[in-house]
């Protein structure tokens, strides 16, 4: 990024916009609103009130250009091996291509997508008809799906976002759908403490069939049907998504079960795929090709329009302007709707696990934050929240406001509230109150209600939220981050972070059991030394 000949412009022409003022840049220019807005499929983003200029846009337009973003984005899309430090493709958006449109050379991928899009189809027509049953004969009323990270945050995160939707009988199903992910037993003890086994079916996503979280969690949801049923009727009752079938059908899923997952595709894009079974079962198979046309529409806008007009790529420069200008290096994602009251969790790991690293894709330290902290949460509940610190805080956050404007329910009140809330926040952020607007207090109580005002936002307003909104949604974040990644020159796509966690929780583990010798050898910091000694004497107890 640095080392980019228009950075050094940008730099310049920072030192002159931190001067700019939010509502003196509309006095001056009534046409600012309708200069800074974009639109693709259905969503709508106004970015007016930002602390830019059409001087900035045109300069990291200039720097996207030399960094090569279309480029690298066509690079991507056609499987080039992107993903450097594993020697991978990065392949999630062929997932959402029709097949037939493909590059040519990704004709043997795209067969495999069409296929488990059909397996997907089947299985979910199956369990909806009535057609799949439990082994006595019954009905599945319930799936409970087992994953960790993308493979459980994205299609729990579709699947609430859909539940508002007004679905007609025929769409809807009547199978409700569980997501587990948390080792923690509390969450999986609770869930099936409520279920029949003879009418649920178990899914069990992990692309190696290795992943602790999820095969623990899949070894307990196979205990509970043994003690229900006997071992030659659990294949009525389990689903694998994996690329080890072996695995899988060791496990007790049938070979017609088994949907496949692909080291070309990383788990925080992998709803797109098999992985959203849940989707397909509970809304039907026409509403998860919905999700993907959506995401499709978006890849498209990305992939063909000029930069100045591209909305993920203004997303990704006006997060670099604030982060690197202005030492903002946090992003709330607000939605002013409750079925995306979790879509934050979503973009954490999508943008921290992508973005959230050190050293440039060559191995060279950086010299500028990357990924930012992201988090947020549902207006208008943050209103009476957090919003406080966006308002009068010290901090400086960057803020993306998320407004449905058309609701999926008949409460017409209620909607005009939310949308009048949405819109004040924003105008809130950017006006402020300065003291001189309160002559009629004492100056302490004047002091204590001013707000500086002057802070930047952007909203993306959705026309109707449904499937295919949705799925643009999602997308235009997806390439968001796959356009900062390549103006801060590293991996989006890998996550050796997670590692290091992984192996020491190994290593803990054989202490605590006891019975290995490798985890009696290590030696722990005493910290971690009286910690585990004090577990093991409470767990004695019980």
């Amino acid at each position: 990024m640095l080392k980019l000949p228009t950075w050094t412009s940008i730099e310049q022409h920072a030192v002159s916009a931190k001067n700019f003022q939010l509502v003196k840049l509309f006095e001056d220019d009534p046409a600012r609103a309708e200069t800074f807005r974009l639109h693709c499929a259905g969503l709508h983003l106004d970015f007016s009130k930002n602390l830019i200029s059409e001087e900035t846009q045109k300069l990291f337009c200039a720097l996207g250009e030399e960094a090569n973003i279309l480029d690298s984005a066509q690079a991507m899309v056609v499987g080039e091996l992107v993903n450097a430090s594993e020697a991978r493709a990065a392949l999630h958006t062929l997932l959402r291509t029709p097949y037939g449109e493909q590059p040519e050379q990704l004709d043997s991928h795209a067969l495999q997508v069409s296929n488990a899009l059909k397996q997907v189809k089947s299985i979910s027509d199956r369990l909806r008809s009535g057609d799949w049953r439990g082994h006595t004969g019954k009905e599945i009323s319930d799936i409970v799906h087992i994953g960790i990270g993308g493979s459980y945050l994205g299609p729990s995160m579709v699947d609430e976002a859909l539940t508002s939707e007004a679905l007609s009988a025929e769409t809807n199903s009547n199978i409700n759908c569980h997501y587990v992910a948390n080792v923690d037993g509390h969450h999986i003890h609770q869930m099936l403490a409520a279920l029949n086994p003879d009418t649920t079916v178990i899914i069990v996503v992990s692309k190696s069939f290795t992943t602790m979280e999820t095969m623990l969690n899949g070894k307990t949801a196979k205990k509970w049907l043994e003690d229900a049923m006997p071992l030659s009727a659990l294949q009525h009752h389990l689903i694998a998504i994996t690329s080890n079938v072996d695995a899988a059908q060791t496990y007790g899923a049938l070979p017609q079960n088994i949907l496949p997952m692909w080291d070309w595709v990383g788990g925080r894009y992998s709803v797109w795929s098999a992985v959203g079974l849940p989707i397909a079962i509970r809304y039907g198979f026409d509403q998860f090709n919905h999700l993907l046309e959506g995401a499709r529409e978006m890849d498209k806008h990305f992939l063909e329009s000029d930069l100045s007009k591209n909305m993920p790529f203004a997303l990704a420069w006006l997060g670099l302007w604030y982060q690197q200008f202005f030492s903002v290096t946090t992003q709330a994602v607000i939605p002013y709707d409750h079925g995306l009251r979790n879509f934050s969790e979503h973009l954490q790991q999508l943008d921290m696990e992508s973005n959230g690293k050190r050293v440039t894709a060559t191995g060279e330290q950086v010299a500028w934050d990357t990924a930012p902290v992201v988090w947020g949460g549902e207006g208008s509940n943050g209103q009476h929240a957090y919003h406080q610190l966006l308002h009068q805080g010290t901090r400086a956050v960057a803020v993306d406001f998320i407004l449905p404007m058309q609701p999926r329910h008949p409460l017409t009140e209620h909607h005009d509230q939310l949308v009048a809330s949405c819109l004040s926040q924003s105008q809130a952020l950017m006006v402020g109150r300065s003291r001189q607007q309160m002559p009629h207090l004492e100056p302490e109580l004047a002091a204590q209600k001013e707000m500086p005002g002057n802070r930047p936002s952007n909203t993306i307003t959705i026309d109707k939220m449904s499937a295919h909104s949705l799925g643009a949604l999602i997308a235009l974040y997806e390439h968001k981050v796959f356009c900062q990644a390549m103006l801060w020159q590293i991996n989006p796509f890998d996550q050796w972070g997670v590692e290091l966690g992984k192996e020491l929780g190994d290593n803990i583990f054989d202490a605590i059991k006891g019975d290995s010798a490798r985890g009696e050898a290590i030696e722990f910091d005493s910290s971690t030394q009286l910690l585990l000694r004090h577990y093991l004497e409470l767990r004695a107890k019980t």
